[in-house]
């Protein structure tokens, strides 16, 4: 693995040694993550005899569920992040684990019928190199599915990019002690917010919290902890607009569509057939 992701790739790599549980479906007992990635791919429940690459695995709340499907499934994350996940998901015989770069990960072109990549994206250097990078990965007739932050004027006018120049460039340790000592304040008054006046109004809070999706008051808080750490740490934050995430499709002559939902903006192709004739005659 390089060096630069080691370094841009620290921040995440603490953030779920540290909250390696939180999102996980079989620890909160909602099924938050299991809606997001069946939503988002649009893939069926039993996909047992595939092959899904997962890239950007994290502490593997999508993992869990993945491994549930059947697929045989590899994982991996640039960041010691991979860790927990092993911890969480090591049990399943139909998963391989492994720490790796997203621009060269060590697998051979088209060995998956399908790719997944969400909240990943637009935390690399290059969003669109990172996305072509895994394409290579899809077989000719697979597909590929990510997410990445959607930019709007809606979502650049909020504390997140007012207040990320500054702590972006704050020891990881430290931002994370000022955001855990911040939360028992600033939890409730973002969950009043959002009472009285919706998502408009929580957006005045610095912090975020998902007490309405059910979750309980002490994983609420954690996840409060960890999505603000996850905001506000980052080395790199580089949302994409509709139009320009088509772009990716069609310079890499991929068959899909591009739309806002989810996380922002997602995108999901298919490797055309032909595409398998071109690799050969590549190789």
């Amino acid at each position: 693995m390089s060096e630069g992701a080691e370094g841009y790739t620290e921040s995440f790599g603490m953030q779920w040694l540290r909250h390696s549980r939180t999102q996980l479906d079989s620890f909160t007992g909602l099924k938050l993550s299991e809606e997001r990635l069946f939503a988002t791919t649009g893939w069926p429940r039993d996909m047992r005899g595939q092959r899904i690459l997962e890239a950007g695995c994290g502490a593997g709340r999508f993992t869990e569920i993945l491994c549930k499907t059947g697929a045989a499934v590899t994982a991996f994350d640039a960041s010691v992040a991979v860790e927990a996940n092993r911890r969480n998901n090591g049990h399943y015989q139909n998963l391989a684990l492994l720490r790796a770069d997203i621009l060269n990960p060590p697998f051979a072109e088209g060995s998956f019928e399908k790719v997944l990549c969400l909240g990943v994206l637009q935390h690399t250097p290059d969003p669109e190199a990172s996305f072509h990078s895994l394409v290579r990965f899809v077989k000719p007739g697979g597909e590929i599915v990510a997410d990445v932050y959607r930019k709007s004027l809606t979502a650049l006018m909020c504390w997140k990019y007012l207040l990320r120049p500054v702590t972006r460039r704050l020891p990881p340790q430290l931002l994370y002690n000022v955001i855990s000592a911040s939360a028992p304040v600033l939890v409730p008054i973002t969950a009043a917010l959002r009472r009285l006046g919706g998502p408009a109004l929580a957006r005045l809070s610095p912090m975020v919290e998902y007490s309405r999706f059910g979750l309980a008051s002490e994983v609420n808080f954690d996840w409060a902890v960890l999505d603000t750490f996850d905001m506000y740490s980052p080395r790199y934050d580089r949302p994409q607009s509709v139009p320009g995430a088509k772009k990716w499709l069609e310079r890499a002559g991929l068959e899909g569509e591009v739309f806002p939902g989810g996380n922002g903006v997602i995108i999901r192709a298919r490797i055309p057939e032909s595409e398998a004739r071109c690799r050969r005659e590549a190789s």
